[in-house]
């Protein structure tokens, strides 16, 4: 939305009349005319600006104006390049001047001249056009024209390319390949100006030439490279510097167009002016951080061009990898240097195999120390994460470790969730392996813990042991304890192996209660759902019986062992509902192989108050898969106990008030424990009487009134009505037993539960018919 002030000139910029327009004009080509250009020029250019962009027709200048606005862009002062570059991009081009690119064109080509260049370029045809001048005007020696034309060529040629790649023929290709190793290799290695000799007669005639020196100060040896500097450059130098800056994406996007000798000869002689260049500049140490950075964004630059060049002609591998070998055994030891490592690993992934080099020391670097003193970097996570994503079928077929380094690579995750959980969504599952999913379960569920563990890692490096006359963190006291040293330890690990989870996961949770409220550590919770999600439905595809067996008791046992954040346990509950289902509806002998751990968390009646959502699911499960049809090992006895267990629980919370600050049962749970006792029944006649018993007591007791159970009137009718029914059909066994265990036929579709066929209407009219009036 504009502020009030800018609809204003916008609606005057508009409204404007011809005539009106026209007069100004006028002015404003008198006014660029003078001699000196002030802050009246400059309110004018800004204002033609608005008029021009105002509207949706292009318009066109007149040719005086045209012209004054041309001669504009080669001004010295950067802002009336700016301003004039601008106006004439909302303009149209005079008659007879589309893509009439001549050597003039370049004369003073800069960088906001380039940009009015390619806006005017309006079809392949042109850029064509634009770049055979580009290309003219690169073979042109200095004393043919003036030497500021090439210094911006390559930066519009690389910004054409980057557009329209095929708008350079094969020989232009050839002759550019050839023009950049020159440029590489043969720039001088003097200043630009020069140091006077000294005297009282000092000219430009008398002045020395310097020599270029390093970032350290000292003075360059044979060659110059993007590291070197000096007070000035010359052309020469400059175009070394913008060819290192354009050569690798000039590899990628024409590695394949020359013939094979000449891409072959380029290759060679890039390869070797960059190996040169890695030995001799990028050996010495910067005094200056920004001459730090600039020598690590070199070093980055340097190893992908080497790394593409070995790409384009494998028998350079050879050659390139002792310097590549070298660098890292320089660097491995700074962490400082991560950026510049990454493309090191890059390197060692592409071609390690091909020089048979031992790659062990890069992969425990990368997967081991960046993640574990690195995860509170946001952009080398950033940059991480893309190497994998990008290399994420080789690393799984390569690097041993990458799939053990889960404990590792989830620090990211834990520190800063919001930006980089689309990138887990992504690599999740290529983490998970029969060996690793057990563990890698727990660690999921155990994201938030580690977050307030990171929080607290870093806290404890910088906040005093002790506060004076404040109130310090229990959590950051726990941490620096050695007696709860091995719970954090733990957490912290750098890959997986060490043990599934830690036996005393509640007292963890109680350390960190006070954590459960940090904003880190709050993000980090609603990331684990999705997760979650990803994990079940890979680990479905790869796990055999005995593992989903596994995970199943996995499920039972952390669904009370969770950190008490707001709203983490119900989500995390209602995620193992839902993949409970799957697992058993795939592998239904999944519930005799667990038939021992899910009765005993069905018979805890404190689940029904505390976990009424996965509760309901796991008594679901026992009474639709605990049957003979779904495993020959499912007994009478077995089902015989597991409809004792239930029907205790029943019992229990329709005969007494719920717990001192609970809630009352939902209503899904009761109806959920009497459907399952009528399928149990169903199967064990001699159950029938039981549980028939129970549901008429249960029609009896609530004729009487509210009821202590249930605070609801809606909800205690619907929990009748559902009894009611099960008790008419299990006044027919056999029809109970076809109705409520079903052949597989049946099942599939549900016809006893589908609304659109006749079936739910005949449970209906057998209900009515059974009924005792």
């Amino acid at each position: 939305m504009y502020s009030h002030g800018s609809e204003s000139l916008i609606n005057q910029a508009r409204e404007i009349q011809e005539p009106e327009l026209q007069r100004f004009h006028s002015r404003l080509v008198k006014l660029l005319q003078g001699k000196e250009l002030g802050h009246e020029a400059v309110d004018s250019l800004q204002r033609l600006h608005i008029i021009l962009s105002a509207t949706k027709y292009t318009r066109t200048l007149p040719p005086e104006l045209q012209g004054s606005l041309q001669s504009l862009l080669a001004s010295p002062a950067e802002q009336f390049q700016v301003l004039s570059s601008a106006v004439l991009r909302e303009t149209l081009p005079l008659s007879g001047q589309e893509g009439n690119y001549t050597q003039e064109n370049f004369i003073q080509l800069n960088n906001h001249a380039a940009a009015l260049v390619l806006s005017q370029a309006g079809s392949r045809a042109d850029l064509s056009s634009l770049c055979a001048q580009l290309l003219r005007s690169l073979e042109s020696r200095q004393s043919d024209g003036p030497a500021a034309s090439l210094t911006h060529t390559l930066p519009i040629l690389n910004t054409v390319l980057t557009h329209s790649p095929d708008c350079l023929t094969e020989d232009h290709v050839t002759l550019m390949s050839k023009k950049l190793v020159d440029w590489l290799r043969y720039a001088s290695i003097t200043q630009g100006g020069g140091a006077p000799s000294g005297g009282f007669f000092t000219g430009t005639r008398s002045r020395q030439p310097v020599p270029i020196a390093e970032l350290d100060g000292t003075v360059s040896g044979d060659f110059f490279t993007v590291l070197c500097v000096g007070q000035s450059f010359t052309e020469d130098q400059w175009m070394n510097v913008y060819s290192f800056s354009m050569l690798r994406h000039w590899l990628i996007t024409y590695r394949s167009v020359s013939n094979g000798n000449t891409t072959a000869d380029t290759a060679n002689r890039l390869q070797l002016s960059l190996s040169l260049s890695l030995s001799h500049s990028f050996s010495n140490e910067a005094h200056k951080k920004t001459d730090t950075d600039l020598q690590k964004a070199c070093l980055v630059e340097a190893v992908c061009i080497l790394d593409s060049v070995c790409g384009e002609d494998a028998a350079l591998v050879f050659r390139a990898f002792p310097c590549i070998k070298a660098l890292f055994g320089r660097l491995s030891s700074d962490l400082s240097f991560a950026r510049v490592l990454l493309p090191i690993a890059q390197f060692y992934l592409n071609h390690g195999e091909m020089a048979a080099v031992d790659c062990e020391s890069v992969w425990n670097l990368v997967f081991g120390r960046f993640p574990a003193e690195l995860f509170d970097h946001q952009f080398l996570a950033h940059e991480f994460l893309r190497f994998i994503r990008l290399n994420l079928e080789s690393l799984q077929l390569r690097v041993p470790q990458y799939s053990r380094s889960f404990p590792n690579l989830l620090k990211f995750l834990a520190w800063n969730s919001p930006a980089v959980v689309d990138d887990f969504v992504d690599l999740l599952p290529s983490l998970v392996t029969a060996g690793t999913a057990v563990e890698l379960l727990h660690t999921l569920l155990d994201l938030p813990c580690l977050s307030a563990t990171l929080v607290l890692q870093v806290r404890s490096t910088c906040l005093p042991i002790s506060e004076p006359g404040g109130r310090g963190l229990l959590s950051l006291d726990a941490f620096r304890s050695q007696s709860f040293r091995g719970l954090f330890l733990f957490l912290l690990r750098g890959e997986a192996g060490s043990g599934d989870t830690i036996d005393r996961l509640s007292t963890l949770h109680e350390m960190l209660t006070e954590t459960a409220d940090w904003p880190r550590v709050v993000q980090c919770a609603q990331t684990v759902p999705v997760l979650l999600h990803i994990f079940f439905n890979t680990v479905i595809a790869i796990a055999d019986q005995k593992l989903l067996a596994h995970l199943v008791q996995v499920m039972l046992e952390r669904s009370s062992l969770l950190l008490n954040i707001p709203k983490y346990n119900k989500e995390i509950h209602r995620v193992f509902s839902r993949h409970l289902l799957l697992l058993c509806k795939l592998h239904p002998s999944l519930v005799v192989d667990q038939s021992h751990e899910l009765l005993e968390f069905a018979g805890a009646t404190a689940n029904v108050y505390s976990k009424e959502e996965i509760y309901t699911h796991v008594v679901w499960v026992l009474g639709e898969y605990l049957s003979g049809s779904c495993d020959s090992r499912c007994s009478v006895m077995l089902i015989t106990s597991c409809f004792e267990t239930l029907e205790a629980v029943l019992f229990e919370i329709t005969s007494s008030a719920p717990p001192p600050g609970a809630d009352c049962p939902v209503p899904r749970v009761v109806t959920s424990l009497m459907s399952a006792l009528a399928k149990l029944a169903s199967r064990s006649h001699d159950l029938i009487p039981r549980v028939s018993l129970f549901l008429s007591k249960l029609r009896t007791v609530t004729r009487g009134g509210p009821v202590a159970w249930c605070s609801d009137e809606e909800d205690l009718v619907a929990i009748v009505t559902r009894g009611e029914e099960l008790w008419s059909l299990l006044k027919a066994p056999g029809v109970a037993q076809s109705v409520l265990t079903p052949p597989q036929p049946v099942t599939t579709p549900q016809w006893h539960g589908d609304t659109n066929v006749a079936m739910p209407l005949q449970l209906r009219a057998l209900t009515n018919l059974t009924h005792s009036q």
